[in-house]
């Protein structure tokens, strides 16, 4: 389990960090279609293996603010001349959340509790 974790996050860090790079050095959208078809392959798979192993990951902060960054993502896309700050955004916001405290990424605010996940986190 922890094996095929570690391989999609690392498969995903590569994935954007190429989609990242070319936008931040203005690499054509028609070559950077691939790139994003791997971010968002690549972090629909993480997703789903996430919920899997914990269904609540989906009201925990660290699976909301996984929905926030796919909206900045969206919004990336779209407004490609505010790409390189959208994006910016969303990596701040994953270094963040997946470094903070377990009280915080495992806090649901549908409950208002914090719900660990076994050790499974």
């Amino acid at each position: 389990m922890r094996a095929l974790r570690t391989t999609l996050r690392s498969l995903h860090v590569i994935a954007f960090s190429a989609y990242y790079g070319g936008s931040i050095f203005a690499v054509p959208d028609e070559r950077l279609g691939p790139a994003l078809a791997a971010v968002l392959a690549t972090g629909g798979a993480f997703m789903l293996f996430e919920v899997w192993r914990a269904p609540q990951w989906l009201h925990q902060l660290r699976g909301l603010c996984t929905f926030g960054k796919l909206a900045l993502l969206a919004f990336a896309v779209s407004m490609p001349e505010q790409r390189a700050l959208l994006l910016s955004i969303v990596v701040i916001v994953g270094v963040v959340v997946s470094h903070a405290p377990s009280r915080f990424r495992y806090f649901s605010p549908i409950s208002g509790e914090v719900s660990e996940t076994d050790g499974k986190g």
